[in-house]
């Protein structure tokens, strides 16, 4: 028996790097998973490899239209949602200076609003079986500015954490919890790109312990809240980061 039988499970930003490896550990574990994506080739090819206990969405995370569309369809094929983990995200590190409006409005859309939107349209499903769990993915840019460009970034990820807080506490009496994650340097397809080793080294160094974490490490955690071994968890945070926050 796998710890996630009779589950259903959605995974936004799920086509490959971390959303990937949640998919993956999911499934192993006996649940139904919909991966949701722009990148359609890499997402149908990662269901196709799961199986029929996966299901692949073309999605864009920012319209309410196709969210609703997608939720209606998990249930109709699996049943209703118990997990939702929001992860897609995108990075832009740009100087406020040089940043335009369009832009900035870009990552809070994709990284904040998405979130927004995903909540408000799983938690009517989550709330027909009184059975929820929502991991919202965060960074550790969650806690903290940077001098790197981050404004954006940053924005988006602080404000999930006074959004997730909210819901929780709104949905604490119906069974449904919510939580963040925040993972420091992840080795993900967004972060090892050519040509970025060097920097990749370099931010190694600054991190205790000396090295950046795989995307298994964070499944590990989300595994965690997204099953009832951390059925006393709402509203909280939960940190990756190999010992930076320490340092403040």
């Amino acid at each position: 028996m796998g710890k996630f039988n009779g589950k259903v499970v959605l995974i936004t930003g799920g086509a490959r790097g971390m959303g990937a490896a949640h998919a993956q550990a999911f499934v192993k574990e006996g649940a139904k998973v919909a991966i949701s994506d722009i990148l359609v080739e890499e997402g149908e090819k990662l269901a196709a490899e799961l199986g029929e206990q996966v299901k692949f969405y073309q999605h864009d995370v920012t319209n309410q239209a196709e969210w609703e569309a997608v939720v209606d369809d998990i249930e109709n094929t699996f049943g209703p949602i118990h997990v939702l983990v929001n992860n897609a995200g995108i990075v832009l590190m740009k100087s406020i200076l040089d940043m335009s409006e369009e832009e900035y409005r870009k990552v809070i859309d994709i990284n904040q609003v998405s979130v927004f939107l995903g909540m408000k349209s799983v938690l009517p499903s989550m709330l027909k079986t009184k059975d929820g769990s929502i991991i919202n993915i965060s960074s550790l840019a969650g806690f903290r500015g940077s001098s790197h460009g981050s404004v954006a970034y940053s924005a988006s990820k602080f404000a999930l954490r006074g959004m997730t807080k909210a819901v929780a506490l709104e949905m604490a009496r119906e069974g449904i919890r919510v939580n963040t994650v925040h993972p420091g340097l992840i080795l993900t397809p967004m972060t090892v790109q050519k040509g970025a080793e060097e920097i990749i080294e370099h931010l190694s160094k600054e991190i205790p312990m000396q090295r950046a974490a795989h995307p298994e490490e964070v499944t590990k955690l989300v595994m965690f809240l997204a099953s009832s071994d951390s059925s006393f968890s709402t509203g909280s945070e939960y940190i990756l980061d190999g010992g930076q926050l320490a340092e403040l």
